[in-house]
């Protein structure tokens, strides 16, 4: 990331700024996407969610963090932080914005209550970060997705549900 660059609160930036990076980013066909039915009706953790602003100002990436619960299927719901959408505007990807921001959010955490995060990218991207898809493979999302990218970071694994169903945190 160039070193001038910074970052600071999602708060501090518009939200057509946001719509406008995530529209160039994924394309604006974007909330269509099964992660957006997953964090439907919540809205992003200002506390969790970050804006990358370069030298001269501009506005090239975000990251978003959301509350969502897996729904187990005894019907007990497993609070859970959805990270993305993580992104980068699409002639500054590769200069490390996402790792930055990646890492904002990482220090963000509560170390005394660290919930479960779950997303769906990359895992040759996010495993960097702790990010695996081995626990989430009988993992239901709200329409098609890709098994191997429903990705997940948890301290101890072996606590999360074997199966369940991810959904909005209501």
């Amino acid at each position: 990331m160039d070193d001038a660059a910074t970052l600071i609160p999602l708060t501090e930036v518009h939200p057509d700024m946001i719509e406008a990076v995530l529209d160039r980013a994924f394309g604006p066909d974007r909330t269509s996407r099964t992660a957006y039915k997953v964090r439907e009706g919540t809205d992003w953790l200002p506390a969790l969610s970050f804006a990358a602003v370069d030298d001269a100002q501009m506005l090239v990436g975000t990251i978003q963090v959301w509350p969502v619960a897996l729904t187990d299927s005894d019907d007990r719901r497993h609070p859970m932080l959805m990270v993305g959408p993580v992104a980068v505007v699409p002639e500054r990807q590769g200069e490390g914005f996402g790792m930055a921001l990646m890492a904002a959010m990482t220090q963000a955490l509560d170390p005394q209550a660290p919930l479960p995060q779950v997303m769906v990218g990359d895992p040759e991207y996010y495993g960097r970060f702790g990010f695996h898809a081995a626990p989430t493979q009988r993992w239901e999302m709200p329409g098609p997705f890709e098994r191997h990218r429903l990705l997940v970071r948890a301290a101890n694994p072996g606590v999360l549900p074997d199966r369940g169903t991810l959904g909005p945190w209501k």
